[in-house]
């Protein structure tokens, strides 16, 4: 099979699951890939940023595995092309959608029609995906995620993992990567909804919107008098389903070290030790500054639940919210990326106040200066407010140190006992408000400054 045959084989699966033929970015990726190409050298073949040549293979490998059934990756695409080229099944011009759909089952030879007449089922068109995705928020740019997408796709599709906890400092990123993991992996369940607590948001009140959603959608007409609804669990044992839980801090105590439940909250540890424990086809993704302490707690890959805590952007996705901000182009882009962690929020806020006030931000950089927008510090305003008496103790003994210290270090201050010095490290890590380096903690430069202006 040569280029121009592959191409069009792909634009073809394209068009089938999009409506639209490849665009000149899309060629551009998949004609680099055929030849081996990074996606650098892509990005710059094609002048344009690296972060844009990653989204858009990203976007190509999910359609291209979704209708092939299988994992279709830059690596492999070649080799996927090939036997789809040289399978004898498959009839594009007939129905391209009807042939992909067969792959979508095990791996068993495929049957022959006896005559022309015959129709190929297409397990597709019977699926019928319910979504409310109402209160799923609309961040505008999507920066590159793809190695973050591609975990969480693996354990909600490939894994069939039962609740994932997305956890990372405020402003990290993380609705905005699960938004995007979303829009790429909705129409393999059917039913999906996304849910933002608040504190008054019971846990009977999650349950009952969650019924309601999967009663309505699976019977529109009206409930015969005195019919009871199926429990929550069972619609996640016969359907598959994905919840996403937005904002789930909300749910525990402030002043407390993290993870405690409200009082009015505790049922929700039982919903998830349900959702854990019991066998079913569903998946729930929990994002939140802090996770449930059953969830935390938890590191074995012989279990359906995994924590990705989120860190900050690469250089090259950050340098694309420098870019729009004007600021691509100053010399000392990679280290204001380094010095605010790639956290998108952080340059965002940065960035808008350099452009502002016209700040030199190299001179910035050269005398150690970390600047704390008043909208920033709003924001982490809200996170501090939630730490302990205990937590706020040891994060001062940080700031009386330079370098990154070890637990014998802190301890020769002798201002916390042992035990609750363990326990405040801990909830500090959970939080993602310190970084852990072997047996060293550090406080990151934006942290170390709002503390400092208590």
């Amino acid at each position: 099979m040569n280029l121009k045959e592959a191409l069009n084989l792909a634009d073809k699966i394209v068009f089938e699951k999009t409506g639209q033929h490849l665009d000149d970015l899309q060629e551009a990726v998949l004609k680099g890939t055929l030849e081996r190409e990074t996606y650098k050298h892509i990005a710059k073949e094609f002048d344009c940023s690296e972060s844009s040549v990653r989204n858009a293979g990203s976007e190509l490998w999910r359609i291209l595995s979704d209708e092939l059934g299988e994992d279709v990756s830059k690596t492999n695409f070649r080799s996927a092309m090939k036997r789809l080229h040289n399978s004898n099944v498959l009839n594009f011009a007939h129905n391209v959608s009807d042939s992909f759909n067969i792959c979508r089952e095990p791996r068993h030879p495929p049957d022959i029609p006896n005559s022309p007449n015959q129709q190929t089922s297409n397990p597709k068109q019977t699926k019928i995906s319910h979504q409310d995705l109402s209160e799923m928020p609309d961040l505008g740019n999507f920066f590159d995620r793809t190695p973050q997408l591609d975990t969480l796709r693996n354990w909600i599709l490939q894994q069939r993992c039962r609740l994932i906890a997305l956890t990372g400092i405020s402003g990290i990123g993380k609705t905005a990567l699960a938004s995007q993991l979303v829009r790429q992996i909705k129409e393999e369940f059917e039913y999906v909804i996304w849910c933002n607590l608040n504190a008054s948001y019971t846990p009977d009140e999650l349950q009952h919107t969650l019924i309601q959603f999967f009663s309505r959608s699976h019977n529109p007409d009206p409930p015969a008098p005195k019919q009871k609804p199926l429990p929550l669990i069972k619609y996640l044992q016969n359907y598959r389903c994905l919840i996403i839980l937005d904002d789930i801090h909300n749910l525990f105590i402030s002043g407390e070290l993290a993870g405690k439940y409200r009082s009015e909250h505790e049922e929700y540890r039982s919903l998830f030790k349900q959702i854990e424990n019991l066998s079913h086809q569903s998946c729930l993704l929990s994002i939140g500054w802090e996770q449930p302490r059953e969830i935390s707690s938890i590191d074995s890959q012989n279990i359906p639940i995994r924590i990705l805590q989120l860190s900050g952007l690469d250089t090259a996705a950050a340098r694309e919210i420098l870019r729009d901000k004007g600021l691509a182009e100053i010399d000392c882009a990679e280290a204001l990326i380094h010095r605010y962690q790639g956290n998108p929020l952080y340059l965002k806020s940065v960035a808008s106040l350099i452009q502002e006030l016209g700040i030199n931000a190299s001179e910035l950089l050269l005398n150690d200066t970390v600047l704390l927008p008043e909208d920033l510090k709003d924001v982490l305003q809200q996170q501090f407010s939630r730490l302990s008496e205990i937590e706020k103790q040891v994060l001062s003994l940080f700031c009386r140190e330079s370098e990154p210290v070890n637990l014998a270090k802190l301890l020769e201050y002798g201002t916390v006992r042992s035990p609750d010095l363990l326990n405040a490290l801990q909830s500090l890590s959970r939080r993602c408000l310190i970084e852990k380096t072997g047996n060293l903690y550090c406080l990151p430069p934006v942290l170390r400054q709002y503390i400092k202006g208590f």
